[in-house]
């Protein structure tokens, strides 16, 4: 039968980080291919348009996380969320992509036809209009948490509180915190990044937190890349600094791995220099796993650090026994006073922005799939879901999934291959064990766990490992195995 007439070669859901660098691979690698991004809301930027808290920033450098194919140039190495909109906004501009994208379009289905070789994803077009799009491949740029609905997390009493209680995913733009108590029950990095913000205008913020976590300083800009500046053009520097912070990430990620013990010390060596002289690190900066089991947190300059030196903020460690009108009770005896509380509690999980995925009709539920080199689902035909890294920056996962994507469709054209479709082996169903996507013991990847697809323990199939791996298998990996190519 003859192939279905199609609106684009590919559709990329969301534009993001993920969405924007899929766009620029496809144009860079597949040119003859044509493409639509679609995104739900109103703008470009995802995460860091959605978010709206005080001193939203990146919790990884952006020389790493930005774009590879246009370089991050300001001199600080962590950035404010409007910075990171701007450019990502500015980069898809240069490169004719912002054109490319359809806003307020929600995908709400996504059917894979057998009989067509093709997608149709039903869509509505601000919120009312229904639109259907035919497409060769969907490239799910989604992200994995939810947008609409935070974790649900049990704080006992919360809803006795006379007070205003607030989650940072939909901050209140007209929020006067200014002269307030404040308590962010929390210990991730929304948390850190809001109590030295908030700080700034509030009376006193305390950081709640029911066990610590890691916590180290970075400087905004350090010595290699003031000499990188001051000494080389500035296409050199960049390649310099972005090396720099590729090989420095990936060692010491890899000493966390395999020298647990040492990595403790040497964070909490590092943590101690920071604190006041009198400031106790049991059980405040005593966490119980090792380093890089949760995502590691950074605050630039050390400005968390400097906001308990200066008074103006304040940790406290324990459970919370209950919350009253106008207190939070610890089970320690602590007790709280609050005129804000913040539940900086988590991210809940949602993978590929809750579109409902048929295959000819059939539900298909990707958490109970296995991932084919952290890039395509078992049974999922010409179909990409874009995962970053958790313990590097997102986005050179990202461009890893987009590379070897590329690479497969330019091979799919030179074979005259119109499908591909990753599949279990009968020994692999009988046999494989299973491994988390996600090497990270956080609570909301604890409790959203069921939500992700399974990585394997072996072969195509086991979970990614770093980047300079991921990116050669890419460039040169075999894309065969595991891989079912249909003429």
């Amino acid at each position: 039968m003859a192939r279905a007439s199609v609106d684009y070669d590919a559709v990329i859901i969301g534009a993001g980080i993920s969405g924007i660098n899929f766009a620029y691979r496809l144009q860079e690698r597949n040119p003859h291919l044509s493409y639509i991004i679609l995104e739900g809301r109103h703008e470009i930027g995802g995460t860091w348009s959605l978010f709206k808290y005080p001193g939203i920033r990146s919790d990884s450098d952006l020389y790493t996380f930005g774009f590879p194919w246009r370089p991050w140039t300001s001199n600080d190495s962590i950035a404010l969320g409007d910075s990171i909109v701007n450019y990502v906004r500015e980069s898809a501009s240069m490169f004719g992509i912002d054109k490319r994208i359809q806003y307020n379009t929600q995908v709400e289905t996504a059917n894979w036809s057998s009989q067509e070789k093709a997608w149709t994803a039903s869509v509505k077009v601000n919120g009312k209009t229904e639109q259907k799009i035919k497409s060769r491949w969907m490239l799910y740029c989604t992200g994995y948490y939810d947008y609409h609905n935070p974790l649900a997390t049990v704080i006992p009493g919360i809803e006795n509180f006379k007070g205003k209680v607030v989650h940072p995913q939909f901050w209140p733009e007209d929020l006067n915190y200014e002269g307030k108590n404040m308590v962010s029950i929390g210990s991730g990095a929304t948390a850190v990044t809001l109590l030295p913000v908030v700080a700034e205008k509030a009376s006193h913020v305390t950081m709640l937190q029911r066990s610590p976590s890691y916590l180290l300083s970075q400087p905004r800009e350090d010595a290699v890349e003031r000499f990188a500046r001051k000494w080389f053009p500035i296409w050199m520097a960049y390649k310099i600094i972005r090396a720099k912070w590729l090989v420095g990430s990936f060692l010491f990620v890899s000493y966390c791995t395999y020298f647990p013990a040492g990595a403790k010390r040497l964070v909490k060596k590092a943590t101690k220099a920071q604190l006041p002289l009198d400031f106790k690190m049991d059980p405040h900066f005593e966490p119980k796993y090792n380093v890089f089991e949760q995502r590691l947190c950074f605050c630039p300059d050390g400005d968390f650090y400097q906001c308990l030196r200066e008074g103006k903020g304040s940790i406290s460690t324990g459970v919370i026994d209950t919350v009253t009108e106008n207190s939070i009770k610890l089970k320690s005896g602590e007790e709280l006073n609050p005129d804000i509380i913040v539940t900086a509690t988590g991210l809940k999980l949602l993978i590929a922005g809750g579109i409902k995925i048929t295959v000819d009709g059939t539900p298909y539920d990707p958490s109970e799939k296995f991932f084919w080199k952290g890039v395509m689902l078992e049974d999922l035909p010409n179909a990409a879901y874009v995962i970053g890294y958790v313990d590097a920056s997102w986005t050179l996962g990202a461009d890893a999934t987009a590379q070897m994507v590329c690479r497969i469709m330019k091979q799919m054209d030179k074979e005259k291959v119109i499908e591909v479709v990753p599949r279990l082996s009968d020994d692999e169903r009988a046999n494989m064990k299973e491994k988390p996507v996600l090497r990270l013991t956080s609570t909301y990847i604890s409790v959203g766990k069921r939500q992700l697809p399974k990585a394997g323990d072996r072969g195509q199939w086991a979970p990614r490992s770093y980047y300079f791996q991921d990116i050669l298998m890419a460039w040169y990996g075999n894309i065969k195995s595991g891989m079912d190519w249909v003429k």
